[in-house]
């Protein structure tokens, strides 16, 4: 079934939906994070926005050449074959469950102010573990009700926060700024690319223009126009609202923030605004937390379809959720809680980050390639492969600036998964598909 043209989406709402995809955990947290190296940082934002245009354009391109996308599998294997499809797929599915658990990182991290708890390890790991489950609850009720709550929080969440970025300046003092310019003991390039890594988690989402380009008008112009579009304006505000908050509050007190917009709302206006700012926050990130909840729920039902994982996550219940599927999902990210659980909210987002960025750029290398080999039927012109190389430098650029053992950890998860895939796996999916032809 296609959407009628009547009920697609013209460029504007689809560079939106792009940005708002980007907009997420990273926009409440990762100041924190980076206030521990400084305010050189920017320069880790100017470059990220580049490397995410490079790889936009790419997966504008694979749109335009595979306008009904829905999965990595769908413009991989007609390219690199059914394993790469599978790998693609699979990667890409992990690495946005386990995301889900920073932005549980995050939504607690600002819930914990307005209760009257102490913010230990112990709470924190209980805190997201309830917020976990209670997502899987909504989610049960099905894909609308979890709509209806998302928009509700993007709504009330945003606009407290947009008051915040508008009327920081005010409070802004450069000298703050200048003597939080590099607060390590390596140079400023060191700095800039070690953080490029934790950097590009704010723009992953950024494939979500090629995904819904069967719902756009005229994709071939708008899927490009909304991606880049949606790129640059989440580069923007993300580039704004670091600078900004990293002059108004020292960085040693923003590092060890579980809260860093609250705290700076707390500086602007009195203490009367911290709970206003963190309930804001908390709503926003709880919300995006349901929403990608639903997105690996279905995403894991698609990939079973295809035989990429066990039948059990394709089950959907009569309202069309994912059940079993998200069961699994909660359940193991309930393992990340308990693994990645540090003395600091900002620690243990970068510890999930770090790893989920390279699982997704693994996932992204595929989608440069396919452009850079092409098909027999379709084979790759200049402008392809133009594009497809400048998606593998990304790549390259990201995985250089990435910790030797998150990595290594990363291939080896590939590794397994895919020699679980041709140990136990692929011969099912062959018979299923002979099956079903």
């Amino acid at each position: 079934m296609t959407v009628g043209t009547a009920k697609k989406i013209g460029p504007v709402l689809a560079t939106f939906v792009v940005a708002n995809n980007m907009i997420g955990s990273g926009f409440f947290l990762l100041p924190a994070s980076l206030a521990g190296q400084g305010g050189v940082t920017a320069f880790s934002w100017l470059l990220g926005t580049i490397l995410a245009i490079a790889l936009g354009g790419a997966f504008a391109r694979l749109a335009r050449q595979y306008p009904n996308l829905n999965s990595p599998d769908d413009y991989v294997r007609p390219s690199l074959g059914r394993d790469m499809g599978f790998l693609a797929t699979t990667l890409y599915w992990i690495s946005s469950w386990m995301g889900n658990n920073a932005i549980a990182v995050a939504a607690f991290g600002y819930l914990v102010i307005l209760l009257p708890i102490d913010d230990s390890g112990n709470v924190r790991l209980a805190g997201q573990i309830v917020l976990i489950w209670l997502m899987f609850a909504i989610n049960l009720l099905g894909p609308r009700s979890i709509a209806r709550f998302q928009s509700m929080c993007v709504i009330f969440g945003l606009l407290p926060i947009a008051v915040v970025l508008v009327a920081g300046w005010g409070s802004f003092d450069p000298e703050i700024y200048r003597a939080a310019w590099n607060v390590t003991d390596n140079s400023d390039f060191a700095v800039v690319f070690g953080a490029l890594a934790p950097v590009f988690w704010a723009f992953v989402g950024l494939e979500t223009g090629a995904m819904v380009a069967g719902v756009v008008r005229n994709p071939e112009r708008n899927v490009p126009i909304a991606t880049i579009g949606g790129i640059l304006i989440a580069g923007v505000v993300y580039l704004i609202s670091s600078v900004l908050m990293m002059g108004i509050v020292p960085a040693e007190q923003m590092a060890a923030s579980s809260a860093p917009f609250a705290l700076v709302a707390g500086q602007m206006f009195g203490a009367w605004a911290v709970p206003i700012i963190a309930a804001a926050a908390a709503l926003k990130a709880t919300g995006t937390l349901g929403g990608w909840m639903l997105v690996t729920g279905e995403s894991g039902a698609r990939a079973a379809q295809r035989g990429f994982l066990p039948a059990i996550f394709g089950k959907l219940r009569p309202n069309g959720a994912a059940g079993w599927g998200l069961f699994i999902i909660a359940l193991s990210m309930t393992g990340i809680a308990f693994i990645t659980v540090t003395t600091t909210v900002s620690g243990q987002f970068s510890t999930i980050i770090d790893m989920v960025v390279t699982l997704v750029v693994m996932a992204y290398v595929a989608a440069g390639l396919s452009l850079l080999f092409g098909t027999r039927e379709r084979p790759s012109d200049r402008g392809d492969r133009l594009l497809g190389m400048a998606a593998l430098i990304a790549c390259g650029l990201l995985a250089y600036s990435t910790d030797v053992d998150t990595l290594v950890g990363a291939l080896i998860v590939a590794l397994l998964i895919w020699a679980a895939w041709r140990g136990f796996g692929r011969r099912r999916a062959e018979a299923r598909e002979r099956y079903r032809s």
